[in-house]
């Protein structure tokens, strides 16, 4: 006796729209069969499940997120079965089974379904711009055409590796020094709204009318009867402060005044500077390299180097690109262009090596973050913790002070 089940199905009709159902069948492959010769597409079918709890949990804006590891090692293996001489759809349909973000898996199975229907892959990546921005649709693209899919996709992988390295390099400079910063804050507000109230409490008992304190103790009592009293006025500042920040940063304007200010911080600006233009180079020679033409180039190299100067700077330099002026001169037009990059982009574009000189300009300065990120970690740590010292001792120091002038009072007394 043939057992069945029920199955819930997916399907795309001929002229492209999706419909969803359940039908009773004895394998998923059979009921695969039925629904083609009905003239439907299939795009999944499950078997549906009888009653129990899902032990499936879904983390509201965590649950299909697309990470860009995920990405990295989709195109690798997308470049070695291409490579393979297995055809699109057969790699997609791999690909939807064994990766393991759920996110992906479901756009890859949006992917394949275009591609089935006739849709190009760059076309089909091009509606998921989540997973694939500008500049993967792009060498995509420009794989397909120049029939190298396979060499595009590994250099796009090896280019995201760069890119996630240099950002977690970023990170890793700039965790410590926030972490620490926060637990000064923590134990400074601790001190203030706790300690310092039993101490002012104390001096009044014991040192009556007559007990003057000292300047340092009498600026930080007054903090602390501010926190203490209005602790819902600062917290209601702080957070409409913050708020009105990151309104301001959404705006154009607001961006490019923050991302200028960024790359004029002491230390850290020269660190935001060097990776904004590492990732310049680095896209800029992998577009080139894939045959990208240089206005679109410098389209999408604009919208990933991260930095709202950078890209204006790039807009303008597009600009005159269109005009008929080579690249370099007015690359040099702008200040957030170290000399050496506009010297190398002049000796490319005279040499037709442009991907390749900017390939070291990028290496350079990947190179050159790292030995900022070491130097600021070596240099940063004794700093904070001279900084933590002195604020802690200071607070000590201002709460013992009055008790040398009750002694004294005691003593005349």
């Amino acid at each position: 006796m043939t057992t069945t089940a029920t199955f819930e199905y997916k399907v795309r009709d001929r002229s492209g729209k999706v419909h969803t159902g359940e039908v009773d069948g004895a394998s998923g492959d059979l009921v695969a069969k039925t629904l083609r010769e009905r003239g439907l597409i299939p795009i999944s079918i499950e078997e549906k499940k009888s009653g129990g709890l899902s032990t499936e949990i879904t983390i509201p804006g965590l649950s299909g997120r697309i990470k860009g590891r995920d990405v990295v090692v989709f195109s690798r293996q997308f470049a070695t079965m291409v490579n393979s001489g297995l055809s699109l759809l057969r790699s997609l349909s791999v690909l939807v089974e064994q990766t393991e973000s759920k996110g992906l898996a479901k756009v890859l199975q949006k992917v394949k379904a275009d591609v089935e229907r006739g849709t190009s892959l760059s076309a089909a990546l091009e509606k998921h711009p989540n997973a694939f921005d500008k500049l993967y649709v792009a060498m995509v693209r420009a794989g397909e055409v120049g029939g190298v899919l396979d060499e595009t996709l590994n250099r796009l992988a090896d280019m995201m590796e760069a890119n996630l390295e240099l950002r977690s390099k970023v990170k890793s400079a700039m965790a410590y020094p926030v972490v620490v910063g926060f637990l000064i804050l923590a134990v400074t507000a601790g001190m203030i709204i706790f300690v310092v109230p039993v101490f002012t409490n104390m001096y009044a008992e014991m040192g009556g009318p007559d007990a003057q304190l000292p300047l340092p103790t009498m600026v930080l009592v007054a903090i602390s009867s501010l926190i203490t009293s209005k602790w819902w006025l600062i917290i209601a500042v702080t957070a409409g402060s913050i708020f009105a920040f990151r309104r301001w940063k959404r705006t154009e304007n607001g961006r490019f005044r923050w991302d200028s200010i960024k790359l004029k911080i002491p230390v850290f600006g020269k660190l935001f500077h060097k990776t904004a233009i590492s990732r310049f180079s680095r896209t800029f020679s992998v577009l080139s390299r894939t045959g990208v033409p240089v206005l679109q180039t410098l389209d999408i190299v604009a919208d990933t180097t991260g930095n709202a100067r950078v890209e204006r700077a790039l807009d303008e330099v597009k600009a005159s690109v269109r005009e008929g002026e080579s690249l370099a001169q007015p690359l040099s037009r702008h200040k957030v262009f170290p000399p050496m990059v506009v010297q190398m982009m002049t000796v490319g574009e005279e040499t037709g090596a442009l991907d390749t000189m900017l390939s070291k300009v990028s290496d350079f300065y990947d190179r050159e973050v790292d030995a900022m990120v070491s130097g600021m970690t070596s240099l940063i740590e004794p700093l904070l913790i001279v900084v933590m010292g002195v604020t802690v001792g200071g607070i000590l120091i201002s709460l013992y002070l009055p008790m040398f002038n009750l002694a004294s009072l005691a003593g005349g007394g």
